[in-house]
């Protein structure tokens, strides 16, 4: 099993922490591909993932499976451990969920603003709309305000156990931090929460 990615940026980030939360590490060969240098637009790299974006999970068998919710979907099934994505029909739905809201709502948004109001990745930036950008950052803070009223109510994003929502969140929050969004002062149940997070060892990896 292979997983293609450039280490530090924030999905392959999301997939490394859900396979130390599986304590999968070793169990997988970690293949760099150096975006800064175009490697993932490569015909090679395109053959495995159409979108030319990292991570990419390759399975023994030659399967390739890219969007780091289905690579951790299949982790949390292929290795035993802590549920990451639900164990109940409810708890997978609810996961499933939220999943989605902080994908949209933190993550992506704040990908948006990165590659579009900011010099992004410089040179491999094909396209950018600044306007388009800096409202995205307006949806990455209402996504966050979002979260933090959702933790003043429960301890993990996706409710009682932690789960791939909590994930993506913290490596959203963290890919905020780089952009240089300002986290919001307000949002305190938010910032208690990610202080929590960043004692788990996953996130220290």
């Amino acid at each position: 099993m292979r997983i293609y990615d450039f280490e530090g940026f924030p999905n392959p980030a999301r997939v490394r922490i859900a396979l130390a939360e599986k304590g999968a590490t070793s169990k997988v060969e970690f293949v760099h591909v150096d975006v800064m240098k175009g490697e993932h637009r490569s015909p090679d790299f395109t053959a495995k993932n159409p979108s030319a974006a990292v991570p990419v999970l390759e399975l023994d068998d030659g399967t390739t499976i890219s969007e780091c919710t289905a690579i951790t979907e299949y982790i949390d099934h292929a290795f035993e451990g802590i549920a990451l994505t639900g164990r109940s029909a409810k708890e997978r739905a609810v996961v499933h969920m939220m999943q989605r809201r902080a994908e949209q709502g933190v993550m992506d948004a704040v990908g948006s603003y990165f590659h579009h109001a900011t010099p992004g990745l410089g040179a491999l930036e094909t396209y950018q709309n600044k306007e388009w950008g800096e409202k995205q950052k307006e949806r990455a803070l209402a996504g966050m305000r979002y979260f933090d009223d959702v933790l003043a109510k429960q301890p993990y994003a996706a409710g009682a156990n932690f789960s791939m929502v909590d994930i993506t969140l913290f490596a959203g929050l963290n890919f905020a931090d780089f952009a240089k969004i300002e986290f919001p002062v307000d949002c305190t149940h938010l910032a208690a929460w990610r202080a929590r997070m960043a004692e788990r060892p996953s996130m220290k990896s």
